[in-house]
């Protein structure tokens, strides 16, 4: 009977290795899940496939939950992007212009950009893997033009530094996130943007 016992144990198959990749994915996702709201100072920089042209941006960007989302852009000229619930506000003060969409659906958001709210699975959106220097790779599992692939640079805690989203015309865009502050109490009024009353304002079509 020992004898039997012993050659099971033997026989037994070890537990497979834990995959690198899906245990930074759900780093990731604890972190921001448990993250409540976030301030960061960002620099941008978009890199068109076709042209081999560079732009550079930097700025703020602040989140919190739920579903707001704001990008406060310095350099190269002023320009704020914020989403608040259904509300998309995009504002050009030196064009004295903004872009309003008063039913804008969150929902159409890319996961490249939602998991910073909480939102979405990573592991079920995307197929995972660990790029160079760590990074985790993530590749849809359904077609989307938008996103080829994301390369996401995280930090200990499972905070990302760093992405780069690839489209499906090539495009990248790199975003470095510096000082950040994790739970800092953003109060809600920090993602309404106060247009001036002479802004020359275009709403969303058919809205």
């Amino acid at each position: 009977m020992k004898a039997l016992l012993a050659a099971l144990l033997v026989a037994a198959p070890a537990a497979p290795p834990p995959d690198p990749a899906a245990e930074l994915a759900r780093k990731v996702q604890g972190f921001y899940e448990a993250t409540r709201d976030l301030e960061a100072r960002f620099e941008q920089t978009y890199t068109y496939a076709g042209f081999g042209r560079r732009q550079v941006s930097s700025g703020t960007l602040r989140v919190k939950k739920p579903g707001m989302m704001r990008w406060d852009y310095e350099k190269p000229a002023a320009k704020t992007v914020a989403v608040k619930g259904s509300r998309l506000v995009q504002y050009e003060p030196e064009e004295n212009q903004a872009y309003v969409d008063e039913k804008f659906d969150a929902s159409a958001m890319s996961a490249a950009v939602t998991f910073l709210l909480g939102k979405g699975d990573l592991a079920r959106e995307f197929r995972l893997a660990t790029g160079e220097g760590g990074t985790l790779v993530l590749r849809p599992r359904e077609p989307d033009p938008r996103v080829e692939s994301i390369a996401l640079t995280v930090g200990p805690s499972g905070e990302v530094t760093a992405t780069r989203v690839v489209d499906g015309a090539g495009n990248a865009n790199e975003v470095k996130l510096t000082a950040v502050r994790r739970n800092p109490g953003l109060p809600e009024s920090a993602f309404d943007v106060k247009l001036p009353k002479d802004v020359r304002r275009v709403d969303a079509a058919g809205r």
